[in-house]
């Protein structure tokens, strides 16, 4: 276990592909520190505000227990304290972030921090075994679970 890591994302309609991303980050944790995309960058994929993202994910954290480890700051970039925390050892993320996780390392070596070890969660996949996403359910494609909602 390390002593902090990272995990960051919109988490719009917060799913369960989220919640096993979050689940491993505090499975791998003493300490998460989560980023929460701001409304600038959410909404450009048509996500819900900052504030009910930022409500859902606190709900979700007080069920599983994890609100005292969590540590949640809003991102207004891509990398927010991921590239300048010294004090990260990990960062959490899937393989659609995996190349983002790639650029906060290269920019960690260029400010002479270590670079943060990479865990990778698979993605979920919905009933039709096509990942489960946030932009499926604002379709109505699936629910937040992966189930069907139209065929």
């Amino acid at each position: 276990m390390f002593r902090k890591v990272a995990v960051g994302g919109t988490f719009d309609r917060l799913h369960a592909g989220h919640r096993e991303l979050l689940r491993v980050a505090f499975t791998s944790g003493e300490k998460v520190l989560i980023g929460l995309t701001s409304d600038s960058i959410a909404r450009k994929k048509g996500a819900e505000s900052y504030e009910k993202r930022l409500a859902e994910l606190k709900r979700f954290l007080a069920e599983e227990g994890f609100t005292e480890q969590a540590e949640i700051v809003k991102l207004e970039d891509y990398y927010g304290p991921a590239v300048s925390d010294a004090e990260l050892e990990a960062i959490v993320v899937t393989e659609e972030t995996l190349a983002r996780a790639k650029e906060i390392n290269a920019l960690r070596r260029k400010r002479g921090l270590k670079e943060l070890e990479i865990i990778v969660v698979p993605l979920l996949l919905a009933q039709d075994g096509k990942p489960i996403s946030s932009r499926r359910i604002r379709r109505g494609e699936i629910d937040r679970e992966g189930m069907l909602l139209c065929v």
